[in-house]
């Protein structure tokens, strides 16, 4: 199969359907980096993301027989707008499976783009539940399966990116930064740079909890995570697609794991900065910016913002882990003594002005010297977490620093 032409077919499939989104030169960007920094906004698309290009063109792709037979998928949010969409525009239906835990507000979009034409059915506690139950039905009732990246049609789908950002800039691009889930996108957009623009750098990037692709291609094959930071939900699996795996070994120059935590500080600032709501998925690429710093200066670079369905009642966890990252929160599990004027004594002779004490959790045990307090500052800056530590042992406070262990952290925080 020739790639490259089915993502030149899958362009004139959606031409009418799927609209083409802006490559935009964001100016706080490219004066930071000292570089051009475009964006291409598919968090602008009609479902909030790229899934739909995909999505529809393997749909539409299907001939009138097994359009007959319903069609089914497994989804946790963005390939399930993008399949429902499909289903309601070319009047087909589909069983869309979603975990158990999917938040409502994702549960309403999906129907509400998919309207009468789909069901959604909730099992399971995670994707893989839901994957599993959906590959049953369509198995057992002869439906077909929207596989979410390893499928050549939706690959094809997916590159059409590939072909409007050439389209939109004529100029020489020197570096172009992906995000990789499953890899769709990164083996269709791969595939069309090779072919179109052959000496532009093609960056995939992944979660640092999730780097399913990169630990694939170093090993020489596919290979399964045993286990996953599920937090950048758009682009953490435990596997790749077969397809993508062996497009994406051949065609990406590097793979650049990113922290979920600068994935956050990135999500805020594109917020507060250019009023830009992103997924964590979305935020990937311009995160990895700050780890190319020395290559991309004076380049012309391109980012896929891959999406913008993001829940705000996850806005206090982004915060959170924005602010661990990036050194201003700090967690003590701290032996109080258990009198009178302890507390002020820990404010006047630990703290410095500016520390606030964002979490205090103490239960007071009259019959013994000492109790356990689970205390949690928020800094101005990352160094004046020393001298606290520095005052802690000085004035006899025996403590343990949670930040540096992830399991009592969890257990005690969460």
């Amino acid at each position: 199969m020739n790639l490259f032409a089915e993502v030149e077919a899958a362009q004139l499939q959606l031409k009418d359907v799927v609209p083409s989104t802006p490559l935009q030169k964001n100016l706080n960007l490219s004066d930071e980096f000292g570089a051009t920094i475009l964006l291409k906004r598919e968090d602008l698309q009609i479902v909030r993301s790229y899934k739909i290009r995909g999505a529809y063109n393997k749909i539409s792709s299907l001939n009138d027989s097994e359009k007959q037979q319903a069609i089914v998928c497994a989804s946790a949010g963005n390939h399930a707008q993008g399949v429902a969409y499909s289903c309601h525009l070319l009047e087909i239906k589909g069983t869309i499976y979603m975990p158990s835990t999917t938040p409502k507000q994702k549960v309403k979009q999906v129907q509400l783009f998919g309207k009468s034409f789909v069901e959604i059915v909730l099992t399971g506690d995670t994707f893989d539940d839901a994957f599993a139950a959906a590959m049953e039905d369509a198995t057992k009732n002869n439906k077909i399966f929207i596989h979410p990246f390893d499928d050549p049609k939706v690959i094809a789908g997916q590159g059409t990116v590939g072909l409007e950002i050439l389209e939109a800039f004529k100029n020489p691009i020197d570096y172009l930064f992906l995000p990789i889930g499953g890899g769709g996108l990164a083996a269709g957009v791969s595939t069309v740079f090779k072919q179109l623009s052959p000496k532009t750098h093609i960056i995939g990037v992944e979660p640092k909890g999730a780097p399913a692709m990169q630990n694939s291609i170093a090993r020489g094959q596919n290979t399964v995570l045993q286990s996953i930071d599920k937090f950048v939900d758009g682009a953490a699996v435990k596997q790749v697609g077969q397809h993508t795996f062996e497009i994406c070994q051949k065609n990406l120059s590097d793979i650049v794991l990113v922290p979920e935590g600068k994935v956050c500080t990135t999500i805020l600032r594109l917020y507060n900065e250019e009023a830009m709501v992103v997924e964590p998925a979305g935020a990937l690429t311009i995160a990895a910016l700050e780890f190319y710093k020395k290559e991309i200066k004076g380049k012309t670079v391109v980012c896929v913002v891959s999406g913008s369905n993001n829940d705000i009642e996850r806005t206090a966890e982004i915060k959170e882990r924005s602010l661990l990252y990036e050194g201003l929160m700090h967690y003590f599990l701290i032996q109080f003594p258990q009198r009178p004027g302890a507390l002020k004594e820990f404010v006047n002779d630990i703290l410095g002005p500016t520390d606030d004490i964002t979490y205090f959790q103490y239960n007071k045990k009259t019959n013994r010297e000492v109790g356990s307090v689970v205390v949690g500052l928020e800094l101005k800056n990352r160094d004046d977490i020393n001298p606290i530590r520095s005052n802690m042992t000085k004035t006899g406070f025996e403590y343990k620093y949670l930040n540096e262990l992830p399991e009592l952290y969890t257990q005690l925080i969460g």
